[in-house]
């Protein structure tokens, strides 16, 4: 499953980014109104994980996908709501249907967070399929 659309080959060196402007929804305020109204490390993840996802989604076979199995990441600045990130992937490893994703994401000239995102090609169907299997309540 590591062979691209088109014969071509998913290989380290790889770069993409997303540019966001932090809503008001990704802040810790909106989890517990005591916290304050800054970019919440779930949010910064996740937008790490979509900018991994973008770098290699136009390569991928036809009915594939990747999906999230690990992350190692550190939150290092915090910076309020209504600022422009920066997120950026860079394809470093690539181990069968495994890959491993070197990000971070800068505000500005600051680096705000940094880390390793690991994710997995899976057929899209049979993820589908398995995750409709579970139950929507515990």
């Amino acid at each position: 499953m590591s062979a691209a659309a088109g014969g071509a080959k998913l290989e380290p060196g790889l770069e993409g980014s997303i540019e966001r402007v932090v809503p008001q929804e990704w802040t810790l305020v909106h989890y517990d109104p005591r916290l304050p109204a800054v970019f919440s490390t779930p949010a910064m993840i996740g937008l790490m994980e979509i900018a991994a996802s973008h770098t290699i989604q136009p390569l991928l076979s036809p009915g594939t996908l990747t999906v999230g199995t690990r992350i190692e990441v550190d939150h290092l600045k915090a910076v309020p709501a209504g600022v422009t990130v920066v997120a950026k992937a860079r394809l470093a490893e690539v181990n069968g249907r495994r890959l491993i994703f070197d990000v971070e994401v800068i505000c500005g000239v600051d680096v705000i967070g940094k880390g390793r995102v690991h994710r997995a090609i899976v057929g899209h169907a049979r993820f589908h399929a398995i995750a409709s299997e579970k139950p929507a309540k515990s």
